[in-house]
C-alpha cells in the first residue's frame, strides 16, 4: 500500500485517468473527490462487497448490476419531474 499526505485542495493522479483530491478535512472526516473515465467503476468499499455478494451480481459483473440500478433511477427521477410539469 502506498501512503501519501495530502493537505486540502491537494489531489494525487492514478495513472493519466484518474484524479482524487482532497476536498476538506473536518474533524475525523475526509471529504475527497474522485474524478475518472465513465468506464472505470467507483465504489466505495462496503458497497463493492455487498455488489460482489449479491446472488443477483454472482452471475454478472458489478458494473452491469450498478448501470441497471442507476438506469432505474434515472427513470424513477425522470417520471418525478414529469409529473411535476
Amino acid at each position: 500500500m502506498l501512503v501519501l499526505t495530502r493537505k486540502s485542495q491537494q489531489s494525487i493522479m492514478i495513472g493519466d485517468d484518474i484524479e482524487v483530491s482532497v476536498l476538506a478535512i473536518h474533524d475525523q472526516s475526509v471529504r475527497i473527490g474522485i474524478r475518472a473515465p465513465r468506464r472505470i467503476p467507483v465504489f466505495r468499499n462496503e458497497i463493492y462487497t455487498a455488489l460482489e455478494q449479491s446472488p443477483t451480481v454472482a452471475a454478472g459483473s458489478a458494473r452491469a448490476e450498478v448501470d441497471g440500478a442507476l438506469a432505474r433511477l434515472s427513470g424513477a427521477a425522470a417520471s418525478a419531474r414529469g409529473s411535476h410539469v
